[in-house]
Parts: structure tokens; C-alpha cells; sequence
């Protein structure tokens, strides 16, 4: 099969190849003894691919921190599931699903990947692939940073950093849709996409003053350093900061700091499924190519506003 790989951490995008690599062998996989419990073969459709992603550890080893190397990167998919592993229930062979794959085992920018079954979710049939991975991990880490951590109610109000972004884009529409009143944040060029995906102000990080927001329940940080410690000051006592750039680099005064890392959750997937499918949420995709042209798609020479997916089945 092809698949993207990457062996040298140094290199970042730019040391992404194209080769072959061997498809994953459903027969062992159907095996009690060559299986782990649960998976499934997935003939992917999409992938998605997040930006930072050649700097975690989990790209380069496995849980044991032994070399993994060479890596499949991409943990964002949809697709179709074409063999059962050992032990798996929920899904079937034939099935089109979403999801996130383990980040320690080879991922999606590949014709076909191993993924826990309890990782995906169906995806509708009116639902397009490259818009189910679009809005996998997005999805994902928007939910869980307003609601499971942040905790967000309606007639709270929200700062949502990075917000004409493909993460913060969703936050935006969802922090909305429950009743929060959104305040986005982020380059000047990205008001009117903020704007669009469902906040009610903006604030140019460049040219206005992040403190003349006043005070806030939430903050959803996808930025770090400076911009999060100032966001601390303004959280609201009982407030929350929510920051997915690792542990938190400032507190509030009289409120909490979260840091956290998305997990798949079948549930709150089938939750965002029908709200793209009723027209609630949008993806914010910024470019489509195909698995061939993936490395290049990675190394743009201008800067891609949105998530870039790749086709990886037409």
C-alpha cells in the first residue's frame, strides 16, 4: 500500500516520503495471537493531519520509548472498515466510519491503518469522508475543551483563541450553538472567518488589546506562552482555562487551568455527525489533495488557511 512515512524528527514535513509499506494482515489480525483485542482494518478514505504533530514523542516511539521509526504520521480519518479483529463488537466489515487513531501505532496517511474499534464511530451516508476526517479531531478537541473541562453553560461567555483556525472555528460554532456569548481572537486576515464560524467579536491579537475583552468563564487556549498568560487574567472566579498546547503555563487568580489531550469518544463523534449532518457545523477545510501530492500539500509555499485533508481513496 502507499503511506506517508517519517524518519528524522529534525526534518519536520519536509522529511515526509511516499512509499510502499506492506497492508495490514487481517488474517493475523483475526488470530487470538496475533491480534490486539479489538481493532479493525480501515481502508481509508481521508485523512487528516495536525500541524504539530512531528514534535510529539508518540510519533517517534511507542509506549516503551523504543524507536518506531520509520512512522506513519496522521491520526484524523474516514473510511471504510474491511476486516475484524480478535474480539471486536460494534462495527462491521463494510461500514463507513470516523475517528482518531492511537497516537503511539502507524496512523492514517495511508491506504490502510489498524484502528481500535472503540476509536470510531459511524460515519451517515450523507456525510462525506473528507468532511468526516475534517472533523474528527476538531470536533473532538472542542467538545471536550468547552464541556468536559471547561465546563461551559449558556449565558457564559467564552474566549476562543485562534478562532478562524480549524480548531478554533469549531469551538466557536459549538460555544454558540450551547449559548455562550463567543468572543474569537487571532490575526487581523481572520476576522470575518471568526466571524462567520459563529463569534460575536473579534480581537485582532496583533493590533488590539487582549485585557479590553474584561472578564470571561472560558478561555480556549490553542496558543501558549504570552497570549496564555494574559488570558489567565481575565478567567472570571470559578472560571476555567482550557489549553490543549501541553500543561498550563499560567493560572487564574480564582479559577482553574486544564490542560488536556483529546481522546476519541464514539458518543460525542455521533454527536458532531448530526450536527454537520442538520447543517449546525461547518468544516473549515482549507485545501484537499490526494495521497501523491500529500507531501507537497504539508510544504506549501503561502499559508493555507483550514485544515488541509488528503483524499487518500477518490
Amino acid at each position: 500500500m502507499k503511506a506517508i512515512v517519517v524518519t528524522d524528527e529534525a526534518a519536520g514535513t519536509a522529511g515526509m516520503t511516499l512509499v510502499e509499506r506492506p497492508e495490514p494482515d487481517a488474517a493475523l489480525l483475526a488470530s487470538l495471537d496475533g491480534a490486539s483485542y479489538g481493532d479493525v482494518v480501515v481502508h481509508v478514505h481521508a485523512s487528516g493531519f495536525t500541524g504539530n504533530e512531528l514534535e510529539w514523542p508518540s510519533t517517534w516511539v511507542d509506549r516503551l520509548g523504543r524507536d518506531r521509526t520509520p512512522s506513519i504520521p496522521g491520526h484524523e480519518l474516514a473510511g471504510v472498515v474491511t476486516a475484524l479483529g480478535y474480539g471486536t463488537t460494534g462495527l462491521s466489515v463494510g461500514q463507513r466510519v470516523f475517528g482518531l487513531t492511537d497516537w503511539t501505532r502507524d496512523g492514517t496517511l495511508a491506504e490502510y491503518t489498524v484502528v481500535e474499534a472503540r476509536n470510531l464511530a459511524p460515519l451517515p451516508s450523507d456525510v462525506d469522508f473528507t468532511v468526516g476526517a475534517g472533523v474528527a479531531m476538531t470536533g473532538l478537541t472542542a467538545w471536550q475543551g468547552l464541556f468536559d473541562h471547561g465546563h461551559l453553560q449558556a449565558g457564559q461567555s467564552v474566549l476562543v483563541h485562534g478562532a478562524a483556525g480549524a480548531v478554533g472555528s469549531m469551538a466557536a460554532q459549538l460555544a454558540r450553538q450551547a449559548g455562550a456569548y463567543v468572543i474569537g481572537t487571532g490575526r487581523a486576515s481572520g476576522r470575518q472567518t471568526a466571524l462567520d464560524f459563529g463569534a460575536q467579536e473579534f480581537v485582532d491579537l496583533e493590533n488590539d488589546a487582549l485585557e479590553d475583552v474584561g472578564g470571561v468563564d472560558v478561555v480556549f487556549d490553542v496558543i501558549g506562552g504570552d497570549v496564555q498568560k494574559r488570558s489567565a487574567g481575565l478567567v472570571r472566579a470559578g472560571g476555567t482555562l482550557v489549553t490543549v498546547t501541553g500543561p498550563p503555563e499560567a493560572r487564574p487568580a480564582e479559577g482553574l487551568a486544564v490542560g488536556f489531550v483529546v481522546v476519541s469518544d464514539r458518543a460525542q463523534l455521533g454527536e458532531i455527525a448530526q450536527r454537520v449532518r442538520d447543517g449546525r457545523v461547518r468544516t473549515n477545510i482549507g485545501q484537499i489533495a490526494d495521497l501523491d501530492d500529500a507531501v507537497a500539500a504539508f510544504n506549501p509555499t503561502e499559508r493555507i488557511k483550514g485544515k488541509t485533508i488528503i483524499r487518500v481513496h477518490p
